[in-house]
């Protein structure tokens, strides 16, 4: 019991930590870069910004306020964990944006540039936001809604249709066909921010080694790459030799260690490498969370 009650606790507090981190970051990229370039990002946010250049309501209030009826119609499709842990992370972020960041100046800069930031600072709040479960809301689970009911359509599609709709809004508000161009760099930026923190950092490769000495080329990957290897004994279809298939975990910088390994002692065989997009155990993620 005191085991369980640690574990939810600690869990608890990296919720937070994450939440308030994801939320420094996602405001900076709404208020701090956003804010004062003339251009709206996609999603709800994006309607949150218009609705302030055009009536100067506070961007995340009306953000948390476009949320509410969407997490009504979203329940059954998101479910119900997804949508606590995702409630606390939307007020965490309306508090940054109201409260602290108007106390923070602007970017007033070049607005390519604001977009481009606006874009990496928001796709790495909202990546911080999905490594713990949780969600910024909006597009999210108006997406996963509509892909109930419409099953043929992805979610990659329909967050993108939704997107431009906001981003081509930008363009009667702002004045200018440049606050869309704007719009969607920041919202392609942000898509990109988000694949390589949630995909990127934890990506490594998988050596796939078809050999008929098998020990020595996972003596030899041991030494030149520090890394275990996993033997499967096998045999060919068509011939029927006995063969080993080695599985070898590595990352990007050690696949060619890797190679020269198998080179150096079997020039005869099979190697394959394959891209994962996240690897846990000895010499990787240590944790499965």
């Amino acid at each position: 019991m005191d085991g369980k009650r640690t574990i939810t606790v600690k869990t608890v507090i990296w919720d937070l930590i994450y939440d308030v981190a994801g939320s420094i970051l996602y405001a900076a990229g709404i208020y701090t870069f956003a804010g004062n370039a003339g251009f709206a990002p996609g999603g709800v946010s994006g309607l949150a910004l218009i609705l302030n250049h055009l009536f100067g309501l506070p961007v995340g209030t009306v953000t948390l306020l476009f949320n509410i009826p969407l997490v009504a119609v979203s329940y059954k499709a998101v479910g119900r964990q997804l949508l606590i842990k995702s409630a606390k992370t939307m007020v965490i972020s309306s508090l940054f944006l109201d409260v602290i960041f108007p106390f923070i100046p602007m970017y007033t800069g070049n607005r390519l540039m604001a977009s481009i930031c606006s874009g990496v600072f928001m796709g790495a709040g909202m990546a911080l936001f999905y490594i713990r479960g949780s969600s910024s809301g909006g597009i999210d689970f108006l997406a996963l809604t509509i892909k109930k009911k419409k099953p043929h359509m992805t979610i990659g599609v329909i967050t993108l249709l939704i997107d431009l709709i906001v981003i081509l809004l930008g363009w009667p508000v702002f004045g200018d066909v440049d606050a869309v161009l704007y719009g969607v760099a920041s919202t392609g930026v942000s898509t990109i921010v988000i694949d390589k923190i949630l995909y990127g950092i934890g990506a490594g490769t998988l050596a796939i080694i078809i050999t008929d000495r098998g020990k020595e080329v996972a003596a030899r990957i041991a030494e030149r790459a520090k890394r275990g290897v996993t033997a499967v004994p096998a045999s060919g279809t068509y011939t029927g030799q006995r063969r080993d298939v080695l599985l070898c975990a590595c990352s990007k910088a050690e696949a060619y260690l890797v190679k020269s390994a198998v080179s150096e002692v079997d020039t005869g065989a099979f190697l394959m490498f394959t891209e994962t997009s996240e690897v846990f155990g000895e010499g990787f993620k240590r944790e499965i969370k």
